[in-house]
């Protein structure tokens, strides 16, 4: 930390932003992308009037805001957005960031800004357990509807509780309007869980692209199908007629998927005195 740098002063609000709709009683909030803290400059939070920086992270803290962006990005619903690191003034004395967040997309004609943020995540490695708590209790009363935190070291995914100020482990998925399917909490501490959720995630939102490679899959299956079914009529027909048919050739059947050939050999089979006519070369 830059100790040369002047103290922040913290008895009004800064002089730019809109503010959410949510009120404490008797008292009003500022607006919430009005500043403390100089974004994209300095690495300072204020958290309740304590400075903290905002640390570049390590490997473990680092990978992990990459699978959260990752899977979350995913599932977020249409009409919203992900942004990580989003400054956001939660009152006088605080400006801080939460690892990333859900937010309903556009401006808040309430205020003219950005709308608040409905859900907050943190990832917690090395960051203490009183600054991720006092963000809670601080993002809470702003108005944030639902806080999690990634506990890395436990591996669990908590929700906070403002009702025990404290961390509770969630179920085995967070389900929220801001989301288009049910997050699995297993989802955003395994890579593995991570990619097979993001799948079923697009799958749900409509994906144009997995639409595609479905209709493909469902006219290939169908073309199998078919196949199979000339195939089948093409060694009743010869059995019905009496006319042998041998290991080989009935391979040759059954395995064939041209169905210009299938067609040609179909029709051979009603007129032909062996197998070998139907199966010979044009």
């Amino acid at each position: 930390m830059d100790k040369s740098r002047p103290a922040y002063s913290l008895k009004a609000p800064g002089a730019t932003g809109g503010g959410a709709s949510v009120r404490l009683p008797g008292r009003g909030f500022p607006g919430i992308d009005s500043r403390l803290v100089v974004p994209e400059v300095t690495r300072d939070e204020i958290i309740g009037g304590r400075r903290v920086v905002a640390s570049p992270a390590q490997m473990p803290h680092a990978k992990q805001h990459g699978e959260l962006s990752y899977v979350l990005r995913a599932h977020v619903a249409p009409g919203y957005v992900m942004p990580v690191d989003l400054l956001t003034r939660h009152d006088i004395k605080s400006d801080f960031a939460s690892d990333s967040c859900v937010v309903r997309d556009g401006l808040d004609p309430a205020t003219g800004t950005r709308y608040l943020e409905e859900l907050a995540f943190e990832i917690v490695s090395e960051q203490t357990e009183r600054d991720v708590s006092d963000k809670a209790v601080k993002m809470h009363r702003r108005g944030v509807r639902r806080i999690f935190a990634l506990m890395l070291k436990a591996r669990q995914v908590c929700e906070w509780s403002p009702e025990s100020r404290s961390w509770h482990p969630v179920g085995a998925s967070i389900t929220d309007h801001c989301l288009a399917a049910p997050l699995p909490s297993a989802a955003l501490l395994d890579a593995a869980e991570a990619d097979n959720a993001v799948a079923e995630a697009l799958i749900a939102k409509g994906n144009p692209v997995l639409r595609k490679q479905e209709a493909a899959a469902k006219n290939a299956g169908h073309s199998e199908g078919l196949a199979e079914g000339q195939a089948e009529s093409i060694l009743k027909i010869l059995a019905a007629r009496g006319l042998a048919v041998n290991a080989t050739q009935r391979q040759q059947i059954l395995l064939c998927r041209d169905p210009e050939r299938l067609d040609l050999w179909l029709s051979r089979a009603v007129l032909v005195s062996s197998a070998d006519e139907v199966l010979a070369a044009v």
